[in-house]
């Protein structure tokens, strides 16, 4: 597993113009358009170094997108560490206390006597966040890796991925041992809510292409919700669907006891071992070894190892979706 530094190749938006909203949340903007519609949420910045997602909401907010139908939040999160970026440890720059994308559950956010940046955060944002219908959470990744969909485990959200069309690979799963992501909060992981979310990886974290995946998926998610018409949206932010969709499973997470954790070869993400038993990595000197056939490994990365971290997570293909010609 490589974890040398990936070049940046984007420019990181000064979002500092962002900070005053209506809202009275810092860095949160609902627009609504007095017609009957969704609450259309479009999330950036869940992690500091993860900038496509910043990139694409500054590009929103500066071109003065408005809803014809419902409401639209766009919204940073994470602006804390955002402002912490330092090239020479992009890493660092993922939270300040604790990932923001572990804390979504209404136990820990109503807890008074748990506390960290993100938790104040996420209270900060919550009124919102409880008023959104459909959101959109743009991430991207450590390693350089094809882009992918987190649909969550429930139908709804493999559903939701399957319309809007790409990215290629949709992954299904429970989450992280460490805590709740914000895609899975309240109603958008609960199977009788009408509420749904997607979170999309939309490449590595620096890389030009994953700004290219973060526009497009941002135009499809909103056409979809039916919030905008194409032609309120930015010229050439639509690229060509992939030809199939792969539904994976995850089935089980791999997690870190330790330091003493390494891989068997140099992965980035959805490699297939043909071979169950086939040995991926070793866990303090001990094989870790694929359950089944045709495994697949989802985000493979050692960039923030430690004791209790999901260094990758296995997944078994269910079934393939073939675009209508």
């Amino acid at each position: 597993m490589s974890t040398h530094a990936y070049p940046i190749e984007v420019s990181f938006p000064d979002i500092a113009a962002h900070e005053r909203s209506d809202t009275g949340i810092a860095y949160v903007h609902t627009f609504d358009s007095g017609v009957a519609g969704p609450h259309v949420m479009i999330n950036a910045l869940t992690h500091g170094n993860e900038v496509c997602g910043a990139i694409v909401v500054d590009a929103l907010l500066r071109a003065k997108l408005r809803p014809r139908r419902g409401k639209l939040t766009l919204a940073f999160a994470n602006v804390d560490a955002y402002a912490r970026f330092d090239p020479s440890k992009p890493d660092a720059a993922r939270f300040v206390d604790q990932d923001f994308n572990r804390v979504w559950t209404a136990q820990t956010l109503d807890n008074t006597e748990l506390d960290s940046s993100e938790l104040r955060r996420a209270r900060a944002m919550r009124p919102v966040i409880d008023s959104v219908d459909l959101l959109l959470d743009l991430h991207s990744m450590h390693e350089k890796s094809k882009p992918l969909i987190v649909a969550g485990p429930l139908e709804k959200g493999i559903e939701l991925a399957a319309k809007l069309g790409t990215p290629a690979t949709v992954i299904c799963d429970e989450g992280h041992p460490e805590g709740r992501r914000m895609r899975d909060y309240e109603g958008f992981g609960d199977p009788h809510s009408a509420k749904n979310a997607l979170l999309i990886e939309c490449g590595q974290h620096w890389e030009a292409s994953a700004e290219a995946v973060a526009r497009d998926v941002t135009a499809r998610f909103l056409l979809l919700s039916g919030v905008v018409d194409e032609a309120d949206l930015p010229l050439g932010w639509i690229m060509p669907l992939p030809d199939e969709m792969l539904i994976v499973r995850v089935t089980e997470p791999v997690v870190a006891k330790s330091l003493d954790f390494r891989f068997a070869d140099n992965y980035t993400g959805l490699e297939v071992f043909p071979d169950a038993g086939s040995v991926i990595g070793w866990s303090e000197g001990e094989a870790v070894r694929t359950p089944y056939p045709d495994c697949m490994l989802v985000m493979p990365s050692l960039r923030q190892l430690r004791a209790g971290v999901t260094v990758v997570r296995l997944g078994r293909i269910e079934r393939r979706i073939a675009r209508a010609k």
